[in-house]
């Protein structure tokens, strides 16, 4: 195999790769969203939550490094659930390869553990989700508004990381 039909190669594996939405990662954005993003980080550093927001903290999976990232907390009948809108991002990673981390609001730290949901249970779990942060998320969930149709999420939801801690 010569050099130039690796590269071919290399370069189709990777464009089906991201064509298939199981691999979706969206951007972090501007300079601007990156701001607001440190600042509610800060805010729930700081004891402040804004509609359940926390400061998510996983082990880096290569570094053994405390990695952090503010996260919407989703409350469904006492059962709770954090949802990556942006895809397959580095804390989703993390939190494969540790299993668990710290949801932290202030100076009061959770440990848990989570189970990653199927694909065919994470309907419903989206749909609440999108109805109380739409306004917040709908640019990293491909245009989903809360209005959204069962068929619209479904054809998202494989590519949309759902984690129940325990």
């Amino acid at each position: 195999m010569t050099t130039t039909t690796k590269i071919q190669n290399d370069t189709a594996a990777r464009t089906v790769a991201r064509d298939d939405v199981r691999n979706r990662l969206v951007p972090a954005g501007n300079r601007f969203l990156i701001g607001v993003n440190r600042f509610v980080g800060l805010l729930a550093r700081h004891g402040v939550s804004i509609m359940g927001t926390r400061e998510l903290a996983v082990r880096g999976r290569k570094s053994g490094e405390w990695r952090t990232n503010p996260v919407n907390l989703l409350v469904i009948d006492g059962e709770r659930y954090l949802i990556a809108p942006r895809g397959q991002t580095h804390w989703v990673r993390n939190m494969r390869a540790a299993g668990g981390g710290e949801l932290r609001l202030g100076r009061k730290v959770e440990e848990f553990t989570v189970t990653e949901l199927d694909d065919t249970v994470k309907l419903p779990i989206i749909r609440v989700y999108m109805n109380k942060w739409a306004w917040e998320v709908s640019a990293l969930m491909d245009g989903l508004t809360k209005h959204a149709t069962d068929e619209q999420i479904m054809a998202i939801a494989p590519g949309v990381p759902v984690f129940r801690l325990n």
